[in-house]
């Protein structure tokens, strides 16, 4: 059974706002997504996400759309290493996920792949961090902490080098508020069998 969600974030940082629809099945991911903002400038992004078992990611591609100007991005995960529109990048090889700058959707796959939204527990990875919307790629370090279970979910720290946020997320480990990011706005769930 497939379980989809239509999620949408007022994102603050950008000033604008991202849609997502999100398939969550046992352990895998996968997601369709639009983003308007306009800081730095104005833009307008479209994404799909992949991911194999346990949330990894396998692939996201992005196209980002400014005043002239239309960037695009495939970055690939494979058993030999990551990928940059096919330009190898070993400095990624320790990464597990992808981290897509300005969007509340990326934070779900460690999350869910460590239990943090129902459990205690500490993590520090490398994610292979998208800058949005320049679409450049780069290895940036992040620490994922279960502070409480909550009725609705629970409160996990976000920490990268000096940037710390404590997030509230739903009971399937999806992003509910983001200080200093987004709140999300709206979710509908269907399920298909």
């Amino acid at each position: 059974m497939t379980d989809e969600r239509v999620l949408t974030w007022q994102v603050t940082e950008s000033g604008g706002q991202e849609t997502s629809w999100v398939e969550l099945g046992a352990s895998r991911l996968s997601a369709r997504g639009e983003a308007l903002g306009t800081s730095p400038r104005s833009y307008r992004l479209t994404y799909q996400l992949e991911t194999a078992e346990e949330y990894v990611t396998t692939r996201l591609r992005v196209v980002a759309q400014g005043a002239g100007e239309t960037r695009r991005l495939d970055l690939r995960r494979t058993a030999e290493g990551w990928t940059v529109d096919g330009v190898p990048r070993p400095d990624l090889a320790d990464a597990l996920d992808c981290d897509l700058g300005l969007s509340p959707l990326t934070n779900t796959m460690p999350i869910r792949r460590h239990g943090l939204h129902e459990e205690p527990g500490r993590h520090r990875f490398l994610m292979a961090f998208v800058a949005v919307p320049e679409l450049v790629v780069r290895p940036s370090v992040q620490t994922y902490t279960h502070l409480e279970t909550t009725a609705d979910g629970a409160r996990v720290r976000y920490e990268s080098g000096d940037f710390a946020s404590d997030l509230s997320v739903d009971r399937e480990g999806l992003v509910v508020d983001y200080p200093q990011l987004g709140t999300r706005i709206r979710a509908e769930r269907t399920q298909y069998r």
